[in-house]
Order: structure tokens, then C-alpha cells, then sequence
């Protein structure tokens, strides 16, 4: 590029087409062979082809443009590659909807939005009293116990709102889902229905009442119920078109009250709003305690509340950004492609979007930056921003009645509160589940630094499973025996609090009990629990223990893997009956070569291999000490590189040498060729030992 060469306009105009100087006449055979080409070039256009441009020579040689310029300077700055630029930008034509297809989902919405409010309303009933509902439909919740106060009767909705990741334009393919919410009337909601489980019942009932109707509509090819995120006091309501468009769009139906009628005051994380009398069947103990808090049961309560209120904040926080919407979608497939969104206490999407607000909000990030510079951003704050420890607001408000951050901290261990500032967005999250996420971010932003080659490949292309992820994992199944273990654990006000989720209930538990026995031996745990599938109008609800296994993943040191020694407290000291306690039998006094005498564990190992798997007999024995699990219901993934590893060591020792002449010696050297042959076929052979133990327990 540059200003045109010295005799430029001699040759042609501004805005003509450049003449091309005749060639010379050529002689023989070569002569008619070029006179025949020219002859074939000059013909008239073929219909149907894209023929070539022809550019002046003054737009051949023009100066690049502003926008030309920034995107150069944008590109070496914040892409390392020109090469990254093309393949986000080519992720994110591949992900985004179409404009054909939008317009046929949004036909298919406004017939929604007309079917859902003309379903007749039902006379008031008792809500105990459900011989109103049709034979073929069930009440998608689990109504233990089933006697709850209160009246019920169906009105149609007040209005039905497009709310979510579709609106906003963040909703990646290939699954699309669009939420509505479903604004139930006033006169159908009571005062104190936020006790006891009065609102999720009516909730459900209302959802069973939409589904008979709906279910009825030829427009609709497939109703049926699903849990959001998997909390089991709250279904939707899934609505797909018929025949060949059963793929083209999932509409989630989300019952909620008006936004102003729960006072939030009465929700807050310290208070009780399940009363240990009507859930446990027992009468309230005499000496005055305190009821329990119920800080997850609050919590779905505000979720509810506030559909409307976060969608209008990220509305105006996205607006017309459109590298603030590419930024959000990149994380959603970074998200997907690691597993971090799945299931109750999934690191979702619309945490995504909500954390891009905190930092627009915050000034970290620019409406002006491009997806790639949001990506960097959101994970860096990941990577280096510890939630669990140091909670965040979007509450700008200085109200003194509002909670503050301390008091989520001690009911919640990941806090992120709206801008309400009653509500913790990341109530559903564990501390597991959050320190996999910044461990992730910490090696995405390294693997970004770095600037490999392969890099946009494995940050947002390659799955990452558990079973990728972890050096050892381990499954406990069935799931009944966590009901055991919160029995063991005496865990009855978190199953208060969770409605009688009982896997929820322990997991917490049994990841602190797990971190504290492995100790130094652990780098990172991690939990995954498969989504719970979707069930048909006739079917009740899955309950908790049909969600298949429980997967805990191990990440560990090298450092102390191998040791067989557990060194506890001297045998005076007080923290000894602590240290008994915890280990149980396998705690023993020993005496050491400096004289101490020191309560300990020591495990049998005696190759390396199992001294490698001592983690196994640590998480197995103490399972089964604190949680009532015994080891028949734990398969461990584990140690499978020391089996295969002996049969090629063996074979090495044969035809990994060759006897070469070095100064007219015989020596023996190292076969190079066969050795990489031999580990070639134990990675082939660890590979399909892994799938298989794996494959074993898939539920």
C-alpha cells in the first residue's frame, strides 16, 4: 500500500478501468496456444460465475481507512494473531441464531404468549384438595408432607414475559431456549404463602393446570416438565413445536408472583420461613431455640421476584454493546465446554452475564471492548478474585436496613448479590464448584499468555470433562446412601432448608470432610451431578435419587502423594481426642526417633504404585466412618497408568536396546524407535481403560 507509482496517470484516470499494454505477437505452436487463451478470456461473461474485479489504480493503491487501521492495531494488540481474530470471529458466526430462524421462534413466542392466556381459570379449592386435575397430569413437585394450609384456584396470568439470554441477543446454539415468565395473578397469592412450601406448591399447581391445557394444542409437539437448574421445588414448563421444527426452539414456562409481593425483609438469609413443626411432624421444643434459618428456600423465593428486575439491568447494560453480547456468548461456550454449567449449583450463563454487569458497573470493562477483550477480562477477575473469601455487590444503594456482605458469608459460601441487595446470585454455588472455576480461569489465562498455536483450540473447542480434568475420580452410587449420611451427619436443618434434598444436603459435607482428610495430598475437588432428564404430564417428578451418581473429582500434589505417614498432635495435648475422632481406628500412638509420642495413621502401600493410591483408602475409610457409605458404594477411578505401565517396561528391556559398533566396540544403546512404539501402545491402552471403567458406571 501506498501512493502510486511515477507514471500512474499516464496509464489511466481515477475511476477507469486499468488498459492492459498489449503483449507482443508470439510465433508457432506457443503463439496460438496464448492467442486461443486470450481469445477464451475475452469471451462473453458465463451466467452463474463470479467473474474478477476490476480496480483502478488509484483503488488499488489507496490509503487504508480508520476502521481498516484500528482493526490492524486491535488485532496485533489484543489477538497475538491475526489467525485467533478470524477463528473468534468465525466461533461466533457458528454460534449465534440466524435471522431466518429468529423470526420463525418469534412467530412461534407471540403464539405462545396468546395460548397461555386463554387458559380458563378453575374454582378455589383447598390446596390439599386436588381432585380437579384431569387424570393424566401429575403435580410436578414432591409434596412431603402433603397437609399445607392454604386455598388455590387458577386465573389466567397477568402478563407473560420474554425474559433471559434470547431478549438480550447471548443465546448460543446449538440447544436454544427461551424463558417466559408467567406472572401469576394477586387474588390467587396470600399473604403468608411464603411459608412452608405454600408458594411452591401453588406454583406447581398452576403448572400442572397450564400444562393440561397446553398439552391439548396441536401447535405444540412435545410438553413437558423439567426442574430450572435443577432445584426440585421448581419445575417448568418445556414447549416445542411439532413435527420438523421439534428442534428449532425449547420455551420454558416460569411461574412467578408479581414483583413487589413478598417482602423482602421477611427473605433475608437469617430468617425461617419452613417451621421445623410442620416439616419434621413434630411439635416445637419448649425451651424457646431459635428455628433454623433457611437461606436456599429464601433464596428461590427472591429468584422469582426478581425475573423482571435483572433482565431490565442486563438490557441496559448490553444494550447496542455488541462486544459486551460476543463476550458473553465466548464465555457461555467456555462454560459448556469444561461442564461448570450443568445441574443445581452450575456456574450458568446468566452468571456470566451478571459478573460482565459488575464489571461494567465497576469500569473493568468498556462497552467499546471487543468479545475477545471481555473474555480476558471476566477470566482474569476469575482467576484472581476470590468470592468465597471476599464477596461482591451490584447494590449501589447505602441504606443501612440492607444486609450486608457478612451476613451472606455466614450462610452462603460463594456471595454475589444483585442490585437489590437482598439476593445472592450465587446462593446455588458451592465452594467446590467455584474453586473449579478459577482454576480453570488461572489455566486459560496462562494458555491466552503463552500465545500457542493451539490455543483458541483448547480454550474453547476441546471438551474437558471430569475424567480429562482430574487425575482420579470417584462415583458413589446409588445416591440413597446420602440419605444415611445426613442422618450420620445429623444434617436435619439443611434438609429443612433444601426440602428434603438429601444430595444437596451432604454434598458440602462430604467435600470439607474429603479436603481435610486428603490435606496436603489435594490440590483441588471438585463435584459434578448430571442434569435431572426431563418427564412427561403422567409421570411424577424424579426424585433424588434417580439423578444417577455423585462424581468427585481429585485433583493432587505431587508433593506428599506418596507418603504413608499421617503425623497428628503429641498424645497430651488437647488436640489429640480431635485427631481420634477423625480417623477413628486407624488413629494408633506412636513413638518417634526424637522421643515424641505422637498420635498417627499410617497406610499399607508397599510398591510406589500403591503408595500412589493412597488417596483411595483414605476417601473409602473415612465415607464410611463419618457418612455411613461403604466402599462397595464407591467405584474409584484410579492408578490405571501403573497396571499397563509393566508390559512395555518388560518389552523395552528386550527390543528397547540395539548393538551398535562405536570404535570398533559392540555397544548397547537405547532403541529410540521402540520405545516410542511401546508408549504409543500404552496410551492406546490407557485410553480404552479408562473408557471402560468409566462406561461401566454410566447412569
Amino acid at each position: 500500500m501506498g501512493p502510486a507509482p511515477t507514471g500512474g496517470q499516464d496509464r489511466g484516470a481515477a475511476g477507469e478501468p486499468e488498459e492492459m499494454e498489449p503483449a507482443p505477437e508470439s510465433t508457432g505452436k506457443e503463439g496460438k496456444k496464448e492467442s486461443s487463451k486470450k481469445r477464451t478470456l475475452a469471451g462473453p461473461p458465463v451466467e452463474g460465475l463470479l467473474q474478477p474485479v476490476k480496480l483502478s489504480r488509484a483503488e488499488l493503491y489507496k490509503e487504508p481507512t480508520n476502521e481498516e487501521l484500528n482493526r490492524l492495531r486491535e488485532t496485533e494488540s489484543l489477538f497475538h494473531s491475526s489467525l485467533l481474530r478470524l477463528q473468534v470471529e468465525e466461533l461466533l458466526k457458528e454460534v449465534r441464531i440466524p435471522e431466518k430462524k429468529k423470526e420463525r421462534i418469534d412467530t412461534f413466542l407471540r403464539e405462545v404468549n396468546q395460548r397461555v392466556l386463554r387458559v380458563p381459570s378453575t374454582p378455589k379449592t383447598e390446596l390439599t384438595d386436588q381432585t380437579w386435575l384431569p387424570a393424566g397430569v401429575r403435580v410436578p413437585v414432591h409434596q412431603v408432607p402433603y397437609t399445607v394450609k392454604g386455598c388455590f384456584r387458577f386465573l389466567p396470568p397477568a402478563q407473560v414475559t420474554v425474559v433471559g439470554s434470547y431478549l438480550l441477543g447471548t443465546c448460543i446454539r446449538p440447544d436454544i431456549n427461551v424463558d417466559m415468565a408467567v406472572t401469576m395473578p394477586r387474588e390467587i397469592l396470600q399473604d403468608k404463602d411464603g411459608l412452608n412450601q405454600r408458594y411452591f406448591r401453588k406454583r406447581a399447581l398452576y403448572l400442572a393446570h397450564l400444562a393440561h391445557h397446553l398439552g391439548q394444542d396441536p401447535l405444540f409437539g412435545s410438553v413437558r416438565f423439567s426442574y430450572t437448574n435443577g432445584c426440585h421445588l421448581k419445575p417448568s414448563l418445556l414447549l416445542r413445536p411439532p413435527g420438523k421444527d421439534e428442534r428449532l426452539v425449547t420455551v420454558r414456562l416460569h411461574p412467578c408472583p408479581p414483583p413487589d409481593f413478598f417482602r423482602p425483609c421477611r427473605l433475608l438469609p437469617s430468617k425461617n420461613n419452613v417451621r421445623s413443626a410442620w416439616y419434621r411432624g413434630q411439635s416445637p421444643p419448649g425451651d424457646g431455640s431459635p428455628e433454623p434459618p433457611t437461606p436456599h428456600y429464601n433464596t428461590w423465593v427472591l429468584q422469582d421476584m426478581t425475573l423482571e428486575s435483572h433482565m431490565q439491568l442486563l438490557s441496559t447494560v448490553l444494550g447496542s454493546a455488541l462486544g459486551l453480547k460476543d463476550g458473553v456468548a465466548l464465555l457461555k461456550v467456555w462454560l459448556r465446554q469444561r461442564e461448570l454449567d450443568k445441574g443445581l449449583g452450575g456456574f450458568s450463563g446468566f452468571l456470566v452475564s451478571m459478573l460482565v454487569a459488575f464489571l461494567v458497573s465497576t469500569r473493568k470493562i468498556h462497552t467499546t471492548m471487543s468479545g475477545y477483550q471481555v473474555l480476558r477480562s471476566i477470566l482474569q477477575f476469575l482467576a484472581t478474585t476470590d468470592l468465597t473469601v471476599n464477596g461482591i455487590s451490584l447494590c449501589l444503594s447505602s441504606d443501612p436496613s440492607l444486609p450486608a456482605l457478612a451476613d451472606f458469608h455466614q450462610a452462603f459460601p460463594v456471595v454475589f448479590l444483585d442490585s437489590s441487595g437482598f439476593l445472592n446470585l450465587c446462593a446455588d454455588v458451592t465452594a467446590s464448584t467455584y474453586h473449579q472455576v478459577q482454576h480453570e480461569a488461572r489455566l486459560s489465562m496462562a494458555l491466552l499468555d503463552s500465545r500457542a498455536d493451539d490455543g483458541f483450540h483448547l480454550l474453547l473447542m476441546t471438551p474437558k470433562p471430569m475424567i480429562r480434568a482430574f487425575d482420579h475420580v470417584l462415583h458413589i452410587h446409588p445416591l440413597s446412601r446420602l440419605q444415611a449420611a445426613c442422618h450420620r451427619l445429623k444434617l436435619w436443618p439443611e434438609l429443612q432448608d433444601l426440602g428434603g434434598d438429601y444430595v444437596s444436603a451432604a454434598l458440602g459435607s462430604l467435600t470439607t470432610l474429603l479436603e481435610q482428610g486428603l490435606g496436603s495430598r489435594l490440590h483441588l475437588l471438585a463435584h459434578s451431578r448430571p442434569p435431572v432428564s426431563e418427564w412427561d404430564l403422567s409421570q411424577d417428578p424424579p426424585k433424588h435419587r434417580d439423578s444417577g451418581t455423585l462424581t468427585l473429582g481429585l485433583l493432587l500434589r505431587p508433593e506428599g502423594l506418596t507418603s504413608v505417614l499421617e503425623l497428628g498432635p503429641e498424645a497430651n495435648q488437647p488436640e489429640a481426642s480431635d485427631f481420634r475422632q477423625f480417623w477413628g481406628s486407624r488413629s494408633e500412638l506412636r513413638r518417634f526417633q526424637d522421643g515424641a509420642i505422637r498420635e498417627a495413621v499410617v497406610w499399607e502401600a508397599g510398591s510406589m504404585a500403591q503408595k500412589r493410591l493412597i488417596p483411595h483408602q483414605v476417601v473409602t475409610h473415612l465415607l464410611a466412618l463419618h457418612a455411613n457409605i461403604p466402599d462397595t458404594c464407591v467405584h474409584y477411578v484410579g492408578g490405571l497408568l501403573d497396571a499397563l505401565i509393566q508390559s512395555p517396561k518388560e518389552a523395552s528391556n528386550v527390543k528397547g536396546r540395539m548393538v551398535t559398533s562405536r570404535g570398533g566396540e559392540l555397544v548397547m544403546v537405547p532403541n529410540v524407535e521402540a520405545i516410542l512404539e511401546d508408549w504409543a501402545v500404552l496410551g492406546e491402552g490407557l485410553v480404552q481403560a479408562v473408557e471402560a471403567r468409566s462406561e461401566r458406571w454410566t447412569v
